[in-house]
């Protein structure tokens, strides 16, 4: 490979092991690449103790991890790092065992994105980008390298298009005496690496804007409803898991029950709150006389003018105007308080 020299004509080297490449030390490249005092460095692919020593930074081989003198390897039987023991911060909880690529993320992650960033993004916010593309990208890279499963059981089918299988794909197969796997190496870096550009930009440009609308509706729920259970969202966006982080973060009580935003046309929806991001059971379903039910048929029962309808599971609902599903939303949260109330006596009395 190509050497090329650092400014201070010092050349840098990266070392990691030769022959069958994966996809943990090609993301492990890459991030570091993204970091000035690495992005000339040469890449070394040995096995030899004496080359790898020589090395400034060594990933996926070496059989040592020590920050202190830049060797991260996970292969060791002790090694049991996972980002809730190296990043004590919150939301940094999983105990998925990291790879060279979490470790090389864990320690130069927030470095990294701090660059990618738009100028003057604060601390905040470079910490919760470094959550989502953890969990979005390289928590799965972690996993599939240390072979821990995602199911108890064996799963009825496998995925073999992922990130990881593409790159194993680069590797030059049994019989093929002629492609250069330090070549092929090279194209795997390339392609994690768009991945990760990916993610990061995703997060920036996609995922961040749609919590701050989500922000923004979790703060101004008092002038939507005295109760604070129903928010407005100013523009539709992906709300549902920012809105449980939002409110274990600013210890949201009493947790909100309904949303309601604009649809792609010109309708309204109220929505009730799931007890969790992909889930269809709510918080407080709206109320079951509506189940089903469409225009003149859900206005005779709500008497709400201008219902469009109301799912058969209850989860969610239309109206023609924002103030007729803001008056389904209240009158919804009304009577599901009511039932509350209802179950309690009942409960009291028995």
């Amino acid at each position: 490979m190509t050497s090329q020299k650092m400014s201070q004509n010092k050349i840098i080297t990266i070392g990691t092991h030769d022959g069958t490449f994966h996809c943990d030390e090609a993301l492990a490249i890459f991030l570091l690449k993204l970091l000035p005092r690495y992005k000339d460095g040469i890449i070394v692919r040995s096995r030899d103790p004496d080359v790898l020593n020589s090395c400034d930074i060594v990933v996926d081989v070496g059989g040592k991890y020590d920050p202190s003198t830049h060797r991260y390897d996970h292969h060791m039987s002790d090694f049991n790092e996972s980002l809730s023991t190296i990043i004590h911060e919150d939301g940094c909880n999983s105990k998925i065992k990291l790879s060279s690529a979490g470790l090389i993320y864990c320690h130069f992650g927030h470095e990294i994105i701090k660059q990618l960033a738009p100028v003057n993004t604060s601390d905040d916010i470079i910490k919760i980008i470094f959550n989502s593309v953890y969990y979005k990208l390289i928590q799965e890279i972690d996993a599939i390298d240390n072979g821990i499963p995602m199911f108890d059981q064996e799963p009825v089918y496998k995925i073999l298009t992922g990130l990881s299988s593409r790159v194993d794909r680069l590797n030059p197969s049994w019989n093929d005496e002629k492609t250069n796997d330090n070549i092929q190496f090279l194209k795997a870096i390339d392609l994690v690496g768009e991945e990760f550009n990916y993610a990061v930009h995703n997060c920036i440009n996609v995922w961040l804007p749609a919590r701050y609308i989500v922000e923004n509706a979790v703060a101004n729920r008092f002038q939507i409803d005295k109760s604070g259970e129903i928010i407005e969202l100013e523009k539709f966006a992906p709300w549902q898991q920012h809105l449980v982080e939002i409110e274990k973060e600013k210890n949201i009580k009493p947790l909100i029950k309904y949303v309601i935003f604009k649809d792609v046309k010109t309708e309204y929806r109220v929505r009730a709150i799931p007890v969790k991001p992909s889930s269809f059971i709510c918080r407080m379903f709206l109320p079951e006389k509506w189940a089903g039910l469409r225009t003149k048929d859900l206005e005779a029962v709500n008497g709400i003018s201008g219902s469009i309808f109301v799912h058969s599971v209850r989860f969610i609902g239309g109206h023609k105007t924002r103030e007729g599903a803001l008056e389904m939303a209240r009158k919804a949260l009304e009577i599901g308080k009511n039932e509350q109330i209802k179950l309690k006596k009942k409960e009291i009395n028995k």
